[in-house]
């Protein structure tokens, strides 16, 4: 009885986060989530439409030939997006004219088309390319992993409102719960999904999680908008500090980036997988990443040409934009000067002593990342 009471407390706060008509709090993880999206909207042997993983998108959206969750496990035939590799977004009439092909030409169009990302800079174009989509017969789906805290603070984009008809979501990246996921939606799609995730995608929904995922959510509707504001405000200004630096930062000329992320093309200083690792010595932790051109020149996503850098996590223990120039002066030192990871580590700890504290949440009781033993 008390887990349902906790799981109905967590649905209505998840509506009222996102202004939906429909969650489902259960899926045990964001590829979880696409998962029971693939369930409701499509069958094995249909085709999707999603981005290309050197594009930003994401195993879980991907062929079985890369071992990708919707072709592998779902059986989809996956098509990408066209993507735009100077504006880092999915180009909208190109993505038209093959819709329009798919259609026409091929006499197969899509069951649906999966928006969003792994490496995500910029809104996806929705909005312009819904009646497309939808007037094929296709779904809208939008896999907010990575934004959905964005999306929550109301920095990002809406996308149920601009024509998604389903979003999948992790809840612990920009959305700062417990590891999981979630699916939101319209009540005319909740008894499909309900049924997706459990019995088809979820056999034990991981209860404690739930109550973890309500208090995110609570604490979400209480700072959110100053939490994302601030991870945007942190992202531009570190991406600017990096530039300014002599690193090649991508779409400079947007103003680098409108989500947490900052992408960064790091083949005049090496490879993305050994950048990732000297950094990590460092004690700074970013991510290898595949960039577009990256498997033309030959490159692997094991050490490709990319690094993406996050700000959601330094914006949680309290660093601010006027912080980020430091934090790029440190990354610098690394992977342009190439000093010796140890040496910049000790600086790396002595600037981190002013951010001990967790920010935009109810009172801690704890430093961030204290330990605790367990008696």
């Amino acid at each position: 009885m008390y887990i349902d009471q906790v799981e109905r407390l967590c649905i209505d706060l998840a509506k009222e986060l996102f202004k939906a008509d429909f969650v489902d709090v259960r899926p045990v993880s964001g590829v979880c989530a696409n998962l029971v999206i693939y369930t409701v909207f499509t069958n094995p042997g249909d085709r999707m439409l999603a981005l290309a993983i050197p594009s930003g998108g994401h195993i879980s959206t991907g062929r079985k030939d890369f071992s990708g969750t919707a072709g592998a496990v779902h059986g989809l035939e996956v098509e990408y997006f066209a993507f735009d590799r100077k504006e880092m977004n999915i180009d909208v009439d190109k993505t038209k004219q093959k819709i329009e092909k798919m259609v026409t030409e091929e006499k197969n169009p899509p069951k649906l088309a999966m928006f969003g990302g792994s490496l995500f800079l910029f809104p996806h174009p929705i909005k312009e390319l819904a009646d497309t989509i939808h007037n094929v017969g296709a779904k809208i789906a939008y896999d907010a992993a990575h934004v959905a805290g964005l999306i929550a603070g109301g920095r990002f984009q809406d996308p149920l409102r601009e024509g998604a008809d389903a979003v999948s979501l992790s809840t612990h990246k920009t959305l700062f719960g417990p590891q999981g996921g979630a699916v939101i939606s319209f009540e005319q799609y909740g008894e499909q999904i309900k049924k997706a995730t459990f019995p088809s995608n979820t056999s034990n929904h991981h209860l404690h999680n739930v109550a973890g995922k309500a208090i995110a959510f609570a604490e979400m509707l209480q700072f959110g908008k100053n939490y994302a504001g601030q991870i945007v405000e942190n992202a531009k200004a570190l991406a600017q500090a990096l530039h300014e630096r002599g690193l090649t930062v991508l779409a400079e000329h947007k103003g680098f980036t409108e989500s947490h992320q900052v992408a960064v093309d790091v083949t005049k200083y090496g490879l993305g997988g050994d950048m990732e690792r000297a950094l990590e010595s460092a004690n700074i932790i970013v991510n290898r990443q595949l960039l577009p051109g990256d498997i033309q020149a030959g490159r692997h996503y094991t050490n490709p040409g990319g690094i993406r850098i996050g700000t959601s996590e330094i914006t949680r223990i309290g660093m601010k934009k006027t912080h980020m120039a430091e934090v790029a002066e440190l990354i610098k030192r690394v992977a342009i000067n190439k000093e010796d990871p140890e040496n910049v580590k000790q600086d790396v700890v002595a600037f981190r002593k002013d951010f001990q504290k967790v920010h935009y949440c109810f009172e801690a009781a704890k430093n961030a990342y204290e330990y605790i033993k367990i008696r």
